[in-house]
């Protein structure tokens, strides 16, 4: 692990640039979502083990929990994972500002502001996908967070609610928050009916329109706009990137985290990452976390996915499901499941 988190580090200037350059719209972008109870550190830090190039995301946080809760857990972060994003929730422009400093402090290479998030619990504290209603106020947000900090603001979007116009809604959002400087959105090409879909409904029932994204890109040429929402492989990333600046994937980067290892080479002209050799870099990570009090389970629930389509990949995430979450569970319950496959991954004791 040590060795990869130099190597890391020392492509951390590259991907700083990559991130600083992101207004030229012959650059390419490839993000992974932010996602609530899954993006956390551990995650991050293995797909920053099977990707250099990728811009990571955080969960969600709000900035009261931030101004007012446990920094240091809710901001935790790896040095290996730049460069990362931590998105906020909130929309009280001061407070957000606040929590942006906070984070920029810390060390976070951008921020990005929630306008995407049906959940009825973000739509009671006037945040996440309800703000496309005060497109208005999202602007105000963008706004102190930009005077707040020096790093990138960006904004994560959907095109619209409930029975707003899509070509209205969202061009009036990316215009008044363009006005504010911002030069980055992150479009989910759905609709979110906040009334009447779950959330997980929210991610899947509404028609996709990459249409409406690819237009506004056409239209303002000089503004990064990044596609997000129903991207399910590298093949259809490329489609898209022939349209616009950058592609985010959400759950199929999740559930199918070893196609993670094919981006720099796809995209970036960097060399593909071995699976395996990933993993063995993450068990010293994990080693690591282990003898610092981290649970077992924390870590390995983020591997579930990560053999999909491989001879013993089921037997090894049946014993990491049945034996992780024991109490006491060690580094040997992973090298256990590990086992239970043909890999080249050392799992000497």
């Amino acid at each position: 692990m040590g060795a990869m988190c130099a190597a890391v580090g020392a492509q951390f200037a590259v991907n700083r640039g990559t991130l600083d350059n992101k207004l030229s719209p012959h650059g390419k972008i490839f993000a992974i979502a932010p996602m609530m109870e899954w993006t956390d550190t551990h995650c991050r830090v293995l797909h920053r083990l099977l990707t250099r190039r990728a811009l990571l995301h955080t969960e969600m946080v709000t900035a009261e929990a931030i101004i007012r809760g446990n920094r240091a857990r809710l901001l935790a972060f790896d040095a290996s994972e730049h460069p990362v994003a931590l998105q906020l929730g909130g929309s009280e422009p001061q407070r957000l500002a606040e929590a942006a400093r906070i984070a920029a402090d810390v060390g976070y290479d951008e921020i990005n502001l929630n306008v995407g998030c049906p959940s009825e619990r973000v739509q009671s504290g006037r945040f996440g996908a309800c703000l496309m209603r005060e497109p208005e106020l999202v602007a105000e947000c963008v706004a102190a967070m930009r005077a707040a900090v020096a790093v990138p603001v960006t904004v994560k979007c959907r095109l619209g609610v409930d029975e707003q116009e899509p070509h209205r809604s969202l061009r009036t959002l990316i215009d008044l928050c363009e006005h504010e400087g911002v030069t980055t959105f992150i479009v989910h090409a759905r609709k979110a009916w906040l009334d009447g879909l779950s959330p997980k409904e929210n991610r899947d029932v509404p028609p996709l329109d990459y249409g409406l994204v690819y237009r506004v890109k056409e239209e303002k040429p000089h503004l990064t706009i990044v596609i997000n929402g129903g991207i399910e492989s590298l093949d259809a990333c490329e489609a898209h990137l022939a349209k616009v600046d950058g592609v985010m994937l959400g759950r199929a980067a999740y559930q199918s985290p070893a196609m993670l290892a094919e981006v720099d080479a796809r995209f970036f002209g960097g060399e593909e990452r071995d699976v395996d050799d990933a993993v063995e870099d993450y068990l010293d990570y994990v080693a690591k976390k282990l003898a610092a009090g981290e649970p077992l389970a924390a870590m390995t629930k983020h591997m579930l996915g990560l053999f999909n389509g491989r001879p013993g990949a089921r037997l090894f995430r049946r014993h990491l499901s049945e034996n992780a979450t024991r109490k006491g569970a060690g580094i040997a319950v992973l090298r256990d499941a590990l086992a239970r496959m043909p890999r080249n991954v050392a799992v000497a004791a």
